[in-house]
């Protein structure tokens, strides 16, 4: 098996891939078809389509498909996403057959459940009632080997997060001015006066702790507290993924980036290696990381190290800074484990010949020898090439969530919350695509409600490049990106442009 994982990756770190790169080496086979499920013969658990704000007919769907022309595909001119949010999207250079990222853009409404109510439906729709707390919800799903994963996230992620959100909702309405956040004998939150002990909401006493001093010890913030909704939000998306496999075909995994303004604050969730970053006075300000076999080694590693059954007698938690020959037994090799971020020198032994748990640098840099990832969503049948070895157990679905409070700044009609998929950020930096934008909507009438739609298309045409004889080329005869580029242009001063 070695010698065949050997064969994979020298194949594909010497670059037989000339646009962008993919997240998994080995082919769908494992995932089955990206298209309307795959050869297992389920159903699929959404059949494919493009984000629904899009409004596509089935023949621009079909058109967007087409790989030689790459036809950036935009809002039309009579729609409208909350915030004037401007969004672009373009399929790949033909990696694959379909466009594997989606998006996601919606106004939902967080409702207050008393404890005799059932709790909101994550199936049932608002059905037009704007009472409650508004929540905006932007979501870019990459996915890989399928779209399965990527189509279910886009679709129930959303609703998930909304429905764990009305759990707390009178915590929420007390944002403002919250007394502490208490725990009641079933373990459930609520907010209690620091004297009493009593429910805020007109609940009864049944559930609390007897005696004020069983006050929870910490203080839990409610930002804190969304934060850790979102988190296990993802998780239970995860698990609904591995759940209605058994049902439906659903291929691939996917990264996730998600961007939530909820009562003043913007979460930024992302588990994967999509990117945002907010653009205020023409100051980036990175409001993401990538998690990749790179920036997640020591991660990985302690994982290999602490379970060696994961992996397989095949690999090894060891990293060294090039493949170890047999002819090398008994010598000195510099090295590092879990442990280390600087390099030491070790005597290699019979276990240091096995394939190194991550493998090459950058964007080429695998997870035994497969997926270029370490985050998302789904991927639960992923195996190495040719093994039983499965790579789920080192790729977490938890994501980093960070806050922005943008109610606490002024915000004028230039500034911008940028995210978008990798293949944006393969080929350009933050600095790069903050200055784009700004030069474009400095060109723009503010008033007008295509600007930011505009913007992202302009973007999204810059890193796609144009196609020569080479390949698609940027202006610098740089490769231009050949993976699917996902954009939204969100504008911060969003709430008042809708006033």
């Amino acid at each position: 098996m070695i010698s065949k994982v050997k064969n994979a990756m020298s194949s594909l770190v010497g670059g037989i891939i000339p646009h962008g790169h993919h997240h998994h080496h080995h082919q769908q086979q494992q995932h089955g078809s990206a298209q309307n499920g795959g050869t297992d013969g389920l159903p699929p658990r959404f059949p494919y389509s493009r984000p629904e704000f899009l409004d596509l007919t089935p023949e621009l769907l079909q058109y967007s498909t087409e790989h030689a022309s790459r036809p950036v595909i935009a809002l039309k001119r009579d729609s409208r996403l909350p915030w004037r949010t401007g969004y672009a999207e373009v399929i790949n250079a033909g990696k694959s057959m379909l466009n594997e990222d989606q998006a996601s853009c919606e106004l939902l409404y967080i409702r207050k459940m008393s404890s005799k109510q059932q709790r909101c439906s994550m199936l049932l729709e608002d059905s037009g009632d704007t009472t409650g707390i508004p929540m905006h919800f932007w979501g870019v799903f990459d996915g890989h080997a399928g779209s399965g994963a990527a189509l279910m996230a886009s679709k129930l992620l959303q609703l998930i997060i909304r429905d764990r959100l009305c759990d707390v909702a009178h915590l929420l309405e007390n944002q403002n001015n919250p007394p502490p956040i208490c725990l009641a004998k079933n373990g459930s939150p609520f907010q209690a006066e620091a004297k009493k002990g009593a429910c805020l909401d007109g609940e009864e006493q049944d559930g609390l702790l007897d005696e004020p001093r069983f006050h929870m010890e910490k203080d839990i913030s409610v930002e804190s507290l969304v934060m850790g909704i979102i988190e296990t939000a993802f998780r239970q998306m995860d698990d609904l993924i591995e759940k209605e496999k058994e049902s439906y075909s659903i291929s691939g995994g996917c990264c996730a980036l998600i961007v939530i303004h909820l009562l003043g604050k913007l979460y930024v969730a992302n588990a994967g290696d999509s990117r945002a970053i907010i653009v205020r006075n023409n100051e980036v300000i990175p409001v993401s990381n990538e998690f990749t076999p790179e920036s997640e080694r020591q991660r990985l590693q302690y994982l290999g190290f602490l379970k060696p059954e994961l992996l397989g007698n095949e690999f090894t938690h060891i990293e060294f800074p090039r493949r170890i020959q047999h002819s090398e037994l008994g010598k000195k090799m510099l090295f590092r484990d879990h442990t280390m971020t600087g390099w030491a020198y070790k005597t290699i032994v019979e276990d240091d010949l096995k394939f190194p748990l991550i493998y090459g640098e950058g964007k080429k840099a695998r997870v035994m020898a497969t997926i270029g990832v370490t985050r998302g969503l789904g991927d639960h049948d992923l195996k190495v090439y040719n093994s039983n070895i499965h790579i789920k157990p080192f790729l977490s679905c938890c994501p980093e969530v960070k806050v922005y409070k943008i109610s606490e700044h002024k915000h004028g009609s230039d500034d911008v919350l940028i995210m978008g998929s990798d293949g944006l950020w393969d080929v350009t930096t933050d600095r790069d695509v903050a200055d784009a934008v700004s030069t474009f909507l400095s060109s723009r009438e503010p008033n007008d409600p295509l600007r930011y739609t505009l913007a992202a298309q302009d973007l999204l045409m810059r890193s796609r490049g144009v196609l020569k004889e080479r390949g698609w080329r940027l202006p610098n005869e740089r490769l231009g990106s050949g993976d699917d580029i996902t954009v939204f242009v969100i504008p911060l001063a969003g709430a008042e442009l809708e006033t």
